[in-house]
């Protein structure tokens, strides 16, 4: 049966427009919906950048005029030469080359087993890379704490770093709280020590100024509306590195395999687009994250909202409501049309307890990841809080029958 000249009822739901977010979408920090600008470029590059960019026919130097432009875009974003940069398969990805690669080269100059010293809240592919390299190659790793902001001391992890140090490992931004660390504080003295400095910085590229002092620096273009499966891992010149991996012709040797240089062109794109637009993004992102961040501890009772109330990102908030389980919270906030992660942002399938909350000795159950997308409205946000109250405080009164 013909459905030409049918009318959807007027309550069917409406379909957002190509390239934005549900509006109850509030999950940025997992992944931000592809932006439009990363969409036209997609399309474009399957057709012009499918083919080999390793080869010499004309196709083939088209694809590679389009890889390197897309290195020269990223390059000029992240304050790298376009030599520097490599596109991986994700951030993770970029993460365990970083790691392993720098402390393989060390170890190659003579050195035995060194330490790794990281923050007791970086992503879990950071901690889980410095526990592999524990068991495999025999480092040991110097974890350093944060206050109850999130934030470490500067002063407290320079002194983590020392002569025996392989590798240093400090986020740009908390993937689950938010919060901004000293980097750039950090740099200085790892530069003076002769240490490379790892920066992960998945959640604050394309929307704040990234510290400039960094050896190694990694991202993922879905975190800032690039396609999924593209990450990038930077490393500067003078920096000694060496892939942990079988040797490859590929990737100037650091990732093996045919290159994505569709999504490379898309992922340089958005983070384009991203970088150009942050300000006025921002500005919009942090006046709605400050309403959320005043307004839950008004009109809900024993609420802990955590993370620097000032040097954070824009986009995210998270906070903790106690006596409740945090799957429980995900699922009615979803029944309700609201998307919002729960648990550790890099373990949320499993909701284990977030080690990023607990290394700030804040509550690790009942917590709620609020992270905004480019669309987001005030609209939007009040009847997130409007959910927020109404689901609460069933589930608080369902625990009081039991």
């Amino acid at each position: 049966m013909s459905t030409r000249g049918v009318s959807a009822p007027s309550d069917a739901p409406v379909s957002p427009p190509l390239g934005a977010a549900p509006p109850g979408y509030f999950d940025a920090a997992s992944t931000e919906p592809l932006h439009p600008a990363a969409r036209d470029v997609l399309l474009a590059a399957a057709d012009e950048g499918w083919a080999d960019p390793a080869r010499l026919y004309g196709s083939a130097r088209r694809a590679r005029m389009l890889l390197d432009n897309a290195r020269e875009i990223v390059a000029a974003v992240v304050g790298a030469r376009p030599d520097e940069v490599t596109f991986t398969a994700s951030g993770t990805q970029a993460i365990q080359l970083g790691m392993l690669g720098t402390v393989a080269a060390r170890r190659r100059q003579g050195a035995g087993p060194r330490s790794v010293a990281v923050s007791a809240v970086e992503h879990s592919a950071v901690l889980q890379s410095a526990a592999h390299l524990a068991r495999h190659e025999g480092t040991t790793t110097t974890e350093v704490g944060v206050g109850r902001d999130g934030r470490v001391d500067a002063a407290e992890f320079a002194a983590a770093v020392g002569d025996d140090t392989a590798l240093a490992c400090l986020q740009a931004a908390n993937h689950e709280v938010g919060t901004v660390q000293p980097v750039d504080e950090v740099a200085g003295h790892c530069a003076a020590r002769g240490v490379p400095l790892l920066v992960d910085a998945a959640q604050a590229a394309g929307r704040v100024p990234l510290p400039a002092g960094w050896s190694v620096l990694t991202a993922s273009a879905h975190k800032w509306g690039g396609p999924a499966g593209v990450g990038v891992l930077a490393i500067r010149r003078d920096v000694r590195w060496r892939s942990p991996l079988p040797d490859d012709e590929r990737g100037g040797g650091r990732v093996p395999g045919f290159e994505n240089v569709p999504g490379a062109l898309a992922a340089a794109a958005a983070l384009r687009a991203r970088w150009e637009e942050a300000d006025a993004v921002a500005a919009r992102q942090r006046e709605l994250v400050d309403h959320i961040r005043a307004r839950v501890p008004e009109l809900l009772d024993d609420v802990d909202v955590v993370g620097h109330p000032t040097l954070r990102l824009p986009h995210l908030v998270t906070f903790s409501c106690l006596y409740l389980d945090g799957e429980a919270l995900v699922t009615e906030l979803d029944r309700a049309g609201f998307a919002i992660s729960s648990g550790s942002s890099c373990t949320s399938s499993t909701l284990r307890p977030s080690h990023v909350l607990a290394a700030m000795g804040a509550l690790t159950h009942g917590n709620v990841r609020v992270s905004l997308t480019r669309d987001a409205t005030r609209a939007d946000v009040d009847r997130f809080l409007a959910a927020v109250v109404d689901v609460v405080t069933r589930l608080r009164a369902g625990l009081e029958e039991l």
